[in-house]
């Protein structure tokens, strides 16, 4: 991975939900009884070593490219449960020859869902990280933590990251995007905080926004400067977005870059291997193959699709 990436100067970068990636174990603290093995899911050792495989090999695909395979510098995840999954999923699992270390958060999230990135050292070595941590609103449940983590690159410049995992839309839009808008804030803040001290510095906002590139969030994000350059990222086996809900595709999640960054953009898309699909029974076309569908197990990787993003630094 590193001798090549190094030699051609790519840097890559993959968004990816892992659709309740979830250990076996309780914890006590945390609402996680739906992924346990005495639960109607069924959730045992074995489907949850499947599950780590199945996402391993889905980061691995997201390595092809029209004329070379390389593995991604930097997987921002989200919906890991806690450090465990995340050891696993790199020492244990089909990743285990890959290098990665990573960071993830400790968020107050009440099913213990969090977010996570995992890196090749050789290629970002990482300075430090921290949980930046969203007050909720009143009457809003706690949500996830932002994790923000900076690293030097094989340029020499420090890059920036935020992987993020907003509220969903689950009690509506209306009521729930002023949850959404306050996670984008708090990362706007930082963001305004490194720019104070920094001139023109490498950032990276990545992550589940639950909205469309049409959304407020995205705008807002783009307002502030970022672009977003998922936007109109497809899939090369017919994926139009990263997620499909009632037989539409949505983009709903996003890699926006500062300027500095974009310039050095080389290309983004959706990673939509024939392996991660499925057809779509009852509205047509193929749909992302998941873990489940409703309560019946179906073996398969995640409902998100992932986001891929290289870029040139030479």
């Amino acid at each position: 991975m590193s001798l090549l990436s190094l030699f051609l100067g790519i840097f890559t970068i993959v968004q990816l939900n892992c659709e309740n990636l979830f250990d076996c174990r309780h914890d006590s603290l945390k609402q996680d009884e739906e992924y346990l093995p005495e639960s109607p899911r069924r959730w045992n050792p074995s489907r949850y070593w499947q599950k780590l495989n199945n996402i391993g090999q889905e980061i691995i695909a997201c390595g092809e490219g029209d004329d070379r395979w390389q593995l991604p510098d930097l997987v921002a995840l989200c919906e890991v449960e806690n450090d465990s999954v995340c050891r696993d999923l790199c020492r244990r699992s089909l990743l285990r020859k890959a290098g990665y270390e990573y960071v993830v958060t400790d968020s107050p999230d009440l099913r213990g869902i969090d977010v996570a990135l995992l890196y090749s050292p050789l290629t970002f070595r990482l300075i430090d990280y921290r949980a930046l941590r969203v007050e909720p609103l009143p009457g809003m449940r706690p949500t996830r933590d932002i994790l923000y983590a900076t690293g030097r690159i094989r340029s020499g410049d420090t890059l920036h990251v935020f992987v993020v995992h907003t509220p969903s839309q689950y009690d509506g839009r209306r009521i729930t995007e002023p949850r959404r808008q306050l996670v984008a804030a708090r990362v706007l803040s930082a963001v305004d905080s490194i720019r104070s001290v920094c001139r023109e510095p490498k950032i990276v906002v990545t992550g589940d926004f639950n909205e469309t590139a049409a959304g407020p969030v995205p705008l807002q994000m783009e307002a502030a400067g970022f672009y977003n350059v998922s936007r109109t990222a497809t899939g090369s086996h017919g994926a139009k977005g990263t997620y499909k809900y009632q037989g539409r595709w949505e983009g709903i999640d996003h890699i926006f870059l500062s300027s500095q960054l974009a310039a050095a953009l080389v290309e983004t898309f959706i990673c939509d291997a024939p392996f991660l699909l499925e057809e779509d029974a009852k509205n047509g076309g193929m749909m992302p193959r998941r873990t489940f569908v409703g309560y019946r197990y179906n073996g398969g990787f995640s409902d998100h699709l992932p986001l891929v993003a290289r870029m040139n630094f030479y």
